[in-house]
């Protein structure tokens, strides 16, 4: 991430009024993976997915409302016919406009392309070494295609970055991923957890249990010492981390000395936008948190008036339910990252993937263990629910899976128009 980013996403959350300076745009649900952890569930775009003309319409609101930076996602979001056309459209209208991406279809003209576009910095998804980054990813040659992406996007002059999904299939190569993604020339690398949304939901035994943050969180933290010694900045994802001793490590940026967690931002700073147009305070919350959708009113009209994008701005302790509403930091943590505690137990403001609740318990000999109550139905950012049984901490697992069938996926053709767009 370049410096400018950096200053275009450090807020003060608490004294400034709430607009969407953070957008996550997905442009796409067409994909060219099917990633066993996606939340979305990508593969097939969405029936009435926005025009170009339509997503030309929609930057033009956002420069409106003052939006700083917008990340576009799918999906894939190369897939979509007027992808160069949105990010010269963003970068023309003084929005910093970023991608997210597999990096499968990232060619060294399309890196080319982007760098005159004017894209502020490309991040590539990788989620492990190459055996398990496959895996998670569903497709032999996945981790091959998304660290030359990496390379292709450098040379093409782009700033780059990095994102990990973390859980218990993958976290043992957090540190020697480290080592490859910095040699590779990474600015920057943002760490969270994979929640229980999508296919994910599907797939329980992969996620990390409330105990194993004993393990991972000082384990980020101290990967995010080593990385600002080597120039990297590392940040925490939202539902990473929460007031343990680590807590001003982790959520510092360089020049911000002990940060800590302000509260979900879903609907105050950050708002999340769905191919079809819909509208969310954040592009992780279930379709419950739908507000709206830009073919019938005005962007601004929705993030002002309605209720599903607002329910972060009006939250209080008096919100907050089980172990969160008795916490210490209950004022200020406000129950964590809510499209987290909501994939778990069904609403927020109880949130049991807290590194703080964890040495709690582990003080008393005790742990949180989630066992799952009920599927997911098989739709985007859906989820199930679980129950919370507490136990001794050092109660026995069973063994983990066998790990699945890896699969090739042929990749879909993007149209040339997308390339010229």
């Amino acid at each position: 991430m370049t410096e400018t980013s950096k200053e275009r996403r450090r807020l003060d959350v608490v004294r400034e009024r709430p607009f969407p300076a953070y957008v996550v745009w997905e442009l796409t649900l067409a994909c060219d993976h099917a990633c066993t952890h996606c939340g979305s569930r990508a593969g097939v775009a969405r029936d009435g997915e926005l025009t170009t003309d339509e997503a030309l319409g929609v930057v033009d609101q956002l420069a409106a409302m003052g939006t700083r930076e917008v990340v576009l996602i799918g999906g894939e979001a190369y897939l979509h016919d007027g992808f160069l056309a949105i990010v010269r459209a963003l970068a023309g209208r003084g929005i910093a406009p970023a991608l997210t991406t597999g990096g499968r279809g990232i060619t060294d003209e399309l890196a080319r392309d982007l760098a005159a576009a004017g894209l502020a910095y490309a991040s590539v998804s990788i989620d492990g070494l190459e055996a398990t980054h496959d895996r998670m990813r569903n497709l032999r040659g996945s981790w091959r295609a998304a660290t030359t992406a990496l390379d292709r996007l450098r040379a093409a002059g782009l700033a780059t970055s990095s994102n990990i999904n973390l859980n218990r299939l993958n976290h043992r190569d957090l540190e020697p991923l480290y080592d490859e993604l910095r040699a590779r020339g990474i600015g920057s690398w943002q760490i969270q957890i994979t929640a229980p949304l999508g296919r994910a939901a599907d797939r329980t035994e992969l996620l990390l249990q409330p105990y194993d943050l004993l393990d991972v969180v000082p384990r980020v933290a101290a990967v995010k010492a080593r990385a600002a010694a080597d120039g990297i900045v590392v940040t925490p994802g939202n539902n990473l981390g929460y007031f343990g001793p680590e807590e001003a490590a982790l959520r510092s940026l360089p020049g911000t000395p002990g940060d800590h967690w302000r509260g979900c931002q879903a609907g105050r700073f950050v708002m999340g936008l769905e191919a079809h147009g819909a509208v969310k305070g954040c592009p992780s919350l279930q379709p419950a948190y739908v507000g709206g959708n830009v073919r019938s009113a005005p962007i601004a009209e929705i993030w002002r008036r309605v209720p599903e994008l607002a329910f972060a701005r009006a939250r209080t302790p008096e919100d907050l339910w089980g172990f969160c509403r008795t916490c210490p930091f209950a004022a200020t943590c406000l129950g964590g990252c809510s499209f987290t505690a909501h994939s778990i137990l069904g609403r927020p403001g109880n949130n049991p993937m807290c590194h703080y609740r964890a040495r709690t318990l582990a003080k008393r000999g005790q742990r949180e263990r989630l066992v799952p109550a009920a599927h997911a139905d098989g739709a985007p950012f859906d989820c199930g629910t679980f129950e919370v049984v507490v136990e001794p901490l050092d109660a026995l697992e069973a063994p983990p899976p066998p790990p699945e069938q890896l699969v090739q996926i042929t990749r879909p053709s993007r149209k040339r128009s997308a390339r010229r767009a």
